[in-house]
């Protein structure tokens, strides 16, 4: 049996203790069967290490701990304000070991650490602490009737909630569903994605050490097929919240609709940006770029369809191909000046370079990139270069599916309403942006695209406050802001008979 916690050391030199086990009760234990999950540096393709990896006992297990949790009192009658308390000295405790965070998921990913550092653990902080605020102000309401009878709502939590989060965002994904289910009170069995299941064990250390009672967040890694399915079919789970592909959701789905289950679905995405004739043309590039090529194009909301207006079309698919080939660095994810490290995984790799074969086989114009590249003098890794496609029509399959990478189409529109037509071309809605100096068209447009966001004169927008989810096979509900703690939450009326006699 593999041990529980192992000592690691970083290529950047970190050195770090690496808890190994399944999280359950407030405990690092071993899997049933010894299972594990091995995770992968994709720059190097070796071994960083080996974590337990749960099966439906474990699962069972977890979720048991996680239904005693939300009946004890110790968690059912803690009032809001303490739960507010322990979420902010969570916030603390990461905010403190931030640039540990940033090392783990840099190794285990692939993304630079520069972004981690800069941008995922500014927002991990940011949501925890929002929603801590947020913790004894999930209010309900007196509701005037007759004189004779007087009603009130509480809002109570769901119960337990099963999370299943993907390996794109590894920490913040986790904090997104945890924040929410937490303020609102109820208890969490957590699922990593199993490409990236290091960091959410050095949080459960972190949930342990702020006070969490015991069973309140579980967390266990393991494969989709196993420790996934055995959550969502758990007959003590109250509610499935899960980020992730729309095909494993549309799976989801069909499989809580046998209880009835809760669910929110965070899902696939092909996202539309409209640059118009009258906009700025470098801030529309920079946006651009930053919209599909950040984070390797592993984005879910990545703005993957650029639709140019034809007086620009030339001009933008020039300056684009130049900044792509000047900014888009691809290197290690130590490196200061990398913009792009490699891919997260050998299937996500062929993945991405299968749908480049496509665009090729349908006949559009690669502008730049299209390959695999080799960094280093291993020839490892699992690194492509960043593709800019031209000549595309909406039929072909990379104007439709999602790659999920770094992979662009850039296709010209003539008018207004041939624009939002393209934009609304496909059967996702989860991001989407345009760019003009029009206000009028700005508000105009924002209203007919079908998608849940809709940035204008940029890109990539996300802020705790704001609510973030999708329409169509986009998913279902919405995260962040105060329309995520609607997901945790259940409405109880309670009519008072105040003298009205049958």
């Amino acid at each position: 049996m593999a041990p529980l916690s192992i000592d690691l050391k970083a290529p950047n030199g970190t050195k770090y203790t690496q808890p190994t086990g399944l999280f359950i009760n407030n405990e690092f234990v071993e899997s049933s069967n010894g299972e594990l999950l091995t995770s992968i540096d994709p720059a190097t393709e070796k071994v960083i290490a080996s974590v337990q990896s749960a099966n439906a006992a474990d699962v069972n297990k977890a979720v048991k701990a996680a239904k005693a949790a939300l009946t004890k009192d110790t968690w059912k009658l803690l009032p809001g304000s303490d739960r507010g308390i322990l979420m902010s000295r969570l916030a603390d405790l990461i905010e403190k070991k931030r640039e540990l965070f940033a090392t783990i998921d840099a190794w285990d990913n692939g993304k630079s650490y520069k972004e981690a550092i800069e941008g995922d653990l500014i927002e991990a902080v940011a949501v925890v602490r929002y929603y801590a605020g947020w913790a004894d102000k999930t209010f309900g309401q007196t509701i005037s009737t007759t004189h004779q009878k007087f009603a009130y709502t509480i809002r109570q939590p769901v119960g337990v909630i099963a999370q299943i989060i993907p390996w794109n965002y590894p920490l913040c994904m986790a904090i997104w569903k945890l924040g929410p289910a937490l303020a609102c009170g109820n208890t969490v069995i957590l699922k990593p994605a199993e490409q990236t299941p290091l960091s959410i064990l050095v949080l459960a250390e972190l949930i342990k050490e702020a006070g969490f009672p015991p069973g309140v967040v579980n967390i266990v890694n393991g494969l989709g097929k196993d420790a996934g399915t055995a959550l969502v079919n758990h007959p003590l789970v109250d509610k499935i919240a899960f980020t992730g592909s729309t095909e494993t959701a549309t799976s989801i789905m069909g499989a809580a609709a046998k209880t009835l289950k809760n669910i929110t679905l965070e899902t696939g995405g092909k996202s539309p940006l409209l640059v118009f004739d009258d906009a700025d043309l470098d801030q529309a590039v920079k946006w651009s770029h930053f919209g599909i090529m950040s984070n390797q194009g592993q984005i879910c909301t990545a703005t993957s369809r650029i639709l140019v207006q034809d007086g620009v079309y030339d001009k933008f698919v020039k300056n684009f191909v130049e900044t792509t080939k000047s900014v888009s660095k691809v290197g290690y994810q130590w490196s200061e000046d990398t913009y792009q490290g490699p891919l997260v995984s050998k299937a996500q790799y062929d993945r991405v370079l299968q749908y480049i074969d496509i665009g090729k086989n349908e006949g559009a114009v690669i502008a730049t990139g299209g390959s695999p590249i080799s960094v280093g003098s291993e020839g490892k890794g699992f690194w492509v270069a960043p593709t800019v496609f031209t000549d595309v029509k909406p039929s072909m399959r990379v104007f439709q599916e999602e790659i999920f990478g770094p992979v662009v189409v850039i296709v010209r529109f003539k008018t207004e309403e041939e624009a939002i037509a393209l934009a609304n071309d496909t059967t996702y809605g989860l991001g989407s942006a345009l760019f003009t100096t029009d206000l009028e068209r700005a508000h105009r447009v924002a209203q007919e695209i079908e998608a849940g966001m809709v940035w204008v004169n940029s890109s990539q927008d996300c802020d705790p406050i704001v609510p973030f989810g999708g329409v169509k096979q986009s998913g279902i509900g919405r995260e962040l802001g105060e329309a995520g703690l609607e997901a945790y939450t259940q409405i109880k009326a309670v009519h008072v008979n105040m003298g009205n006699r049958l």
